[in-house]
């Protein structure tokens, strides 16, 4: 069993170790949380039934890898790709709004950070996980085939060798290498798209407060605090349904009108694809304290809002976060 003559609990714990980046692996990927946790859940049932044929040339680590990608790349067969609300048209006017739900396999979700970003020293490696797990960065690479999606995942963001990546696969450095210059080509036309946030971590003193005065205005349902921190072409979100809005009077008028139940709101902060994230809960209409109703994802960039993205299905999101489904009246 080469080096892995180690006890049950040994092997479950070298296992179990590599999940969290694993799963960040195969979220960037798939575009999916639930599946992208089933993927990762297969590639250890692979790797535990199989340990006895793990011959040790190569990485443990590397080992799982090229389990986990034939296990995502099986599952993209089916030709899916998820999407955002903003990828497939252009924003809905106020006066047409309307809420037209689409099925859920159309869009790419939300992930607890913790979930997908193990912990690294290295502030500058860090950065580039966060990045690389943002909703935009991850929609473009949506529009990649599934190996070069791989490819540039590896290369770019994991920062695999070439051969590392030609072994993982099976093929040549030549190809890998040409597979990713295709990949970045076609990122390069969806970039514009992909740079959309720049919150540090830890958040600096103005990204701070520009998120305690957001959550200061939506709680007040203050309109005009809420349009002075977006930015003039803030977008707002709302899978699954497939409209979305654009520009402060859009948005502020769609919270009065069709969203006007929210007003009363609580959010409760939590972090999602390497951004400020809120739990959104509105008031109970059939009782006392507060409901879940959204977990919203803030993207800032320039001191300002440029999106807000309301992900509605809070019976799956809500205990993926680990989020309580009531709060009481009196919360803060």
């Amino acid at each position: 069993m080469s080096d892995l003559t180690a006890t049950t609990t040994d092997i479950d714990s070298r296992l179990e170790g590599h999940r969290v980046e694993l799963t960040g692996y195969c979220y960037r990927m798939l575009g999916s949380a639930f599946e992208a946790e089933d993927a990762v859940q297969d590639t250890l049932v692979r790797a535990w039934r199989s340990i006895e044929k793990f011959e040790g040339r190569s990485s443990l680590r590397s080992w799982l890898y090229r389990i986990a990608t034939n296990v995502c790349l099986d599952m993209l067969n089916a030709g899916n790709k998820r999407a955002r609300p903003v990828d497939l048209s252009g924003p809905t006017p106020l006066a047409q709004a309307a809420l037209n739900p689409l099925p859920e396999n159309t869009w790419l979700e939300p992930m607890p950070d913790g979930r997908i970003l193990p912990s690294v020293a290295d502030p500058a490696e860090a950065a580039v996980a966060r990045e690389s797990v943002r909703l935009a960065f991850v929609a473009a690479l949506q529009h990649l085939p599934p190996k070069q999606r791989a490819v540039l995942i590896l290369r770019e963001v994991l920062a695999w060798k070439a051969a590392e990546v030609a072994e993982l696969l099976d093929t040549s450095v030549a190809s890998v290498n040409s597979a990713l210059q295709r990949a970045r080509a076609t990122l390069t036309d969806h970039q514009g798209d992909a740079a959309t946030a720049d919150a540090a971590d830890p958040l600096d003193e103005e990204q701070r407060k520009l998120l305690e005065r957001y959550v200061a205005a939506f709680e007040g349902y203050d309109m005009k605090a809420l349009t002075a921190l977006l930015h003039e072409d803030a977008v707002m979100t709302m899978p699954p349904f497939d409209l979305w809005l654009q520009g402060h009077d859009d948005i502020a008028g769609f919270m009065t009108s069709i969203g006007a139940s929210c007003a009363g709101s609580r959010l409760v902060a939590t972090s999602a694809n390497g951004t400020p994230a809120f739990a959104h809960y509105k008031p109970n209409p059939d009782g006392p304290g507060f409901v879940p109703w959204a977990v919203q994802v803030i993207d800032i960039q320039d001191g300002a809002i440029t999106g807000m993205h309301c992900f509605l299905d809070t019976p799956r999101w809500f205990p993926l976060f680990g989020l309580p489904d009531h709060l009481d009246a009196d919360a803060a």
